[in-house]
Order: C-alpha cells, then sequence, then structure tokens
C-alpha cells in the first residue's frame, strides 16, 4: 500500500518549484497535483489520455472545448484525451487532484 497527505505533497511539489508533481506513476495509472495561484496563467496543452481532476482546494473556471465550467472544492471533472482544456479565472489558489488513465508520459513539457 501507498498511502499520501495533501501536506506532505505540497512540500514534495514546492521543492520542485514546478506547478505539476507526479507522485504515482504505474503503467495503468499516473496522479499528480496541480496547483496555479490566483491571478495565473494555466499553460497545459491536450493529453493523449483520459484524466480526471478533483479540485482540493481553490476557485476558478475551467475550459474544456467551447465549455466553461465553475471549479471550487469538491468539484470532479473529467475531460477526454485530446480535448484542449485549461483552468482560467482563478480567484483563489487552485490545488488540484490529477489522475491520468493510462499513466501520463510527458511530464518533460509539463510545467
Amino acid at each position: 500500500m501507498q498511502a499520501f497527505e495533501i501536506a506532505e505533497l505540497l512540500a514534495s511539489q514546492a521543492a520542485t518549484g514546478r506547478a505539476y508533481y507526479e507522485f504515482i506513476s504505474i503503467p495503468a495509472l499516473s496522479v499528480g497535483l496541480y496547483t496555479l495561484p490566483t491571478g495565473s496563467s494555466d499553460p497545459q496543452q491536450p493529453h493523449t489520455e483520459d484524466e480526471v481532476y478533483y479540485v482540493v482546494s481553490g476557485r476558478a473556471v475551467l475550459r474544456v472545448g467551447d465549455e466553461d465550467q465553475p471549479v471550487t472544492t469538491g468539484s470532479v471533472v473529467l475531460v477526454a484525451a485530446g480535448v484542449p482544456h485549461r483552468f482560467h479565472s482563478i480567484t483563489v489558489d487552485l490545488t488540484v487532484l490529477v489522475f491520468f488513465a493510462p499513466a501520463e508520459y510527458s511530464r518533460a513539457a509539463r510545467t
């Protein structure tokens, strides 16, 4: 078994200086922590994997394709592989758990 605490993940992520911190990577699944500060821009590009976002804390709007969905603590959103998407209008620092299936392997391109 592996178990994680958000506070410890945030500390590990902060040490990397990156917005995305992957902490699980197995062939069928990868999981990471993604943080964006209030007012920032989300630079991500479409992925080749399906992904699920779980908003741990914060408030923003997630644009998926041509639809906008407000998100806040507790929101869960599925984004299909290949669909353009990004967070915008971030009004409260955003902390998101990101689940990729199968595992996402293009970490070098992430910020």
